[in-house]
């Protein structure tokens, strides 16, 4: 991919990545830990344990995910420093454009998707 092109994702995924820190911040009430954010002691005054179970879960669910967007966001910039973003990890050809402005994390060339998921899916069914 030539620098141009690279330099166009490398602010979208920059964008993007203090577009979610400031999501997460926002969502935690500011600059608090995790453990405080899945704390909260009116709820557990009110004896509903179920609810507070489900809503800690939740919490610490999308905070997984969206810490796992981070690591790919950072990745997906390491490898435009290293020359090798857009470049399918599995066959080394260029991912369309189309691809990562859908999606500047893909790792994979269509192809190579369609393969992981497809051996995904049978392992996880073999009867398929």
């Amino acid at each position: 991919m030539n620098q141009p092109i690279s330099d166009t994702f490398a602010l979208q995924l920059q964008q993007r990545r203090a577009d979610l820190i400031a999501q997460i911040r926002a969502q935690r009430g500011g600059k608090l830990g995790r453990a405080q954010a899945t704390s909260d002691p009116h709820d557990e005054q009110s004896g509903d344990w179920t609810q507070l179970h489900a809503e800690r879960d939740m919490t610490l669910a999308l905070g997984e995910r969206e810490a796992a967007e981070l690591a790919a966001i950072d990745a997906a910039l390491k490898r435009v420093a290293a020359g090798d973003y857009g470049l399918c990890i599995d066959c080394g050809v260029e991912i369309p454009a189309a691809r990562l402005h859908a999606n500047p994390i893909a790792l994979r060339c269509l192809g190579c998707q369609d393969e992981l998921e497809h051996a995904r899916g049978t392992a996880a069914h073999p009867s398929l």
